[in-house]
């Protein structure tokens, strides 16, 4: 008898006339900045009422999926995926869970943008980093940054990748990311004698590739790892 039963679908009507919506805009392949039918074609279409329809039209509007033009109707859009995940983005009102989750995803994406530095960097943007170094605060410890310096300089490398997305990603991640330093969430950790600094990174940059650049950020970062409980490779970090 259980196998014959089926799972009940508790999702609202309007919640599933979205999906109906999205998948009819994919099926009738309507691109970027085409007209989408009118709310009483919806209707007549997914055989609701147009007060559902607009509801889910709303919805859209929300995520930026589509937007009103004049003389034209509402149309599909490029949402701005970036801005939609800002205004959910408050680092006191997140669980420390998901706070962790963001503070280890930003270690990753500078451990992997190796490849696009590579391929983007030029010799000015090599002279702005040796510029930034040049203005660090010297300090018995290497292994500290003021926030300041620490910024610019991962800041610069972000700029350095040409990706607009990962550039506005790093700058939504930048309050989690100091937030989490300044909570007590993760105990503090010196790095170990692996540690890679900025100038070290400019020398690669340099004259290394992108390989060597990921194991030296992956050094750099160290401390930071082993927050979270993921200690240096050492072996791979002297190769």
């Amino acid at each position: 008898m259980r196998d014959s039963l089926k799972e009940i679908d508790n999702k609202s009507l309007v919640d599933r006339v979205e999906k109906q919506l999205i998948d009819l805009f994919i099926s009738k392949k309507v691109n970027m900045g085409d007209p989408i039918p009118k709310e009483v074609e919806l209707a007549e279409i997914l055989g609701v009422s147009r007060t559902v329809i607009r509801e889910a039209l709303l919805r859209l509007r929300m995520i930026g999926l589509i937007d009103s033009k004049k003389k034209r109707g509402a149309v599909l859009t490029n949402p701005d995926l970036m801005s939609l995940l800002k205004k959910g983005l408050y680092p006191t009102v997140l669980s420390n869970e998901t706070l962790r989750d963001m503070f280890e995803m930003r270690l990753v994406l500078e451990v992997g943008m190796a490849d696009l530095l590579f391929k983007h960097i030029t010799n000015e943007d090599i002279q702005k980093l040796e510029e930034i170094v040049a203005n660090e605060p010297e300090l018995p410890d290497r292994t500290i940054f003021s926030i300041e310096h620490e910024v610019a300089f991962h800041s610069t490398l972000y700029d350095i990748s040409k990706n607009k997305t990962l550039k506005e990603f790093q700058q939504m991640l930048l309050p989690v990311f100091e937030y989490v330093q300044s909570s007590g969430l993760l105990e503090s950790v010196t790095a170990g004698d692996k540690f890679t600094s900025h100038q070290d990174l400019v020398e690669i940059l340099k004259t290394g590739d992108a390989e060597q650049f990921r194991n030296g950020m992956r050094s750099h970062l160290d401390s930071h790892y082993h927050r979270i409980g993921i200690p240096a490779d050492a072996e791979k970090l002297s190769t």
